[in-house]
């Protein structure tokens, strides 16, 4: 009797299910060209395995303790309900002295802001601003993830670019071929996820150049900003000459201050472009959380010194991950900036990185990321590493990449 009671229950199981199938209604077509991020996929093939974390790109070190000592305080304040919805005033001032000081502009904290949830929702907030649906918008590629899928989301298709390595420059009649379909936009990363480049001066000013004849706007992705080696130099596309009327700066407080998951970011542009980025904000999360706000104008107003360290410290930590590299046999690009290195694996005979990286999780204890995830095109022999970890964990991944040195 219960054996026959266990098998109808089964058999109703998957009738619910089959009939559940077929009797749903179709969600968004715009959804079918992009899948979830492979990125947070390996996160989670990371934690099945045990391996090391270096795919999602966070610390596993604090804050600055000022920092955490401000979040105490801010918790303990009046700060529990919404604040203004693009941004709380303090927070906002403070911003706009930082980013002035260091970007050489005038940025007033009421007209050119708009603090939003992260890079992540400025950059959709971005161009969601700028793009009527139907519109083209220019990519660099390799690319992050996000930047294919929200330009979908905004209704726009994207055109690609490739990035050629070893530098990955881009070819400029290429881009003005690209140009001359009258994109809306064109989004680039600087420095660069995942590749490290550091766009130079007259790169930026020859992309700003195309932008002003095709009349289209620059969207940049500096959250990298102070992760720079020497002797390259961040440049702030908004700073040149003629480009901050065009510009929308995505900026974000995450990779700076090692607050990943306090999600603060902000837009930066022109007063009317802002003006209707503050209307897209509002609809897509009202703000960004009030007491950590409060808490990151500590941060805003670190001194010179702070940026100074930062960047040293990366750049100690970028030697010390590369050097197990070299020593492993392994061959990859040296990144000029962020915290990022892509490593060729066509030594290893696999056809797929993906199949690579779950491969490398499991057996070496590492995990990766799958180049294929960046590139718009077919490029199969590249994986990404983050180096944004302590001394410990990137010589505990080194030693068992070491292992892939007696595989190759």
């Amino acid at each position: 009797m219960q054996n026959t009671e266990a098998v109808a229950r089964r058999e109703a199981r998957i009738w619910f299910s089959v009939m559940l199938k077929y009797s749903m209604l179709p969600t968004a077509d715009r959804l079918r060209g992009f899948t979830e991020s492979v990125i947070r996929e390996m996160t989670r093939v990371a934690h099945q395995y045990g391996a090391i974390n270096l795919s999602q790109g966070f610390p596993d070190f604090d804050p600055p303790p000022e920092l955490l000592a401000a979040a105490a305080e801010a918790l303990r304040g009046n700060f529990h309900q919404y604040s203004i919805t693009w941004g709380s005033a303090e927070f906002r001032r403070a911003l706009a002295e930082k980013q002035s000081r260091w970007m050489g502009l005038d940025i007033d904290a009421d007209a050119h802001l708009v603090v939003t949830c992260g890079g992540t929702e400025a950059m959709l907030v971005a161009l969601m601003t700028v793009c009527n649906p139907g519109d083209s918008v220019i990519i660099f590629s390799p690319f992050y993830e996000n930047y294919g899928a929200d330009t979908i989301l905004a209704g726009a298709h994207p055109i690609y670019v490739p990035l050629r390595p070893p530098r990955f420059d881009f070819d400029r009649d290429e881009l003005r071929r690209a140009f001359s379909k009258r994109p809306k936009a064109i989004v680039l990363c600087n420095p660069s996820n995942p590749t490290g480049k550091v766009f130079t001066t007259d790169e930026l000013t020859f992309i700003g150049n195309l932008a002003t004849e095709a009349d289209a706007f620059i969207i940049t992705d500096e959250v990298y900003e102070h992760i720079v080696y020497a002797p390259h130099r961040h440049t702030y596309t908004a700073s040149l000459p003629g480009l901050f009327k065009r510009t929308l700066t995505v900026g974000s407080l995450s990779k700076t201050y090692a607050i990943t998951g306090w999600r603060l970011g902000f837009v930066l542009a022109a007063p009317e472009v802002i003006s209707q980025a503050r209307k897209v904000h509002d609809f897509l999360t009202v703000g960004a959380p009030h007491p950590l706000q409060q808490a990151a104008v500590t941060a805003l107003r670190f001194p010179p010194e702070y940026y100074q360290k930062l960047a040293h410290d990366y750049m100690r930590r970028r030697e010390l991950f590369t050097s197990y590299l070299r020593k492993a046999g392994l061959r990859f690009v040296e990144p000029q900036g962020a915290y990022y290195v892509l490593v060729n694996i066509e030594d290893f005979g696999h056809a797929s990185d993906t199949a690579f990286c779950h491969w490398l999780a499991r057996e070496i204890g590492v995990a990766a990321v799958p180049g294929s995830s960046f590139f718009a095109e077919p490029v199969t022999n590249l994986i990404r590493f983050h180096f944004a970890k302590r001394d410990k964990t990137l010589c505990a991944a080194g030693e068992r990449l070491m292992r892939l040195r007696k595989r190759g």
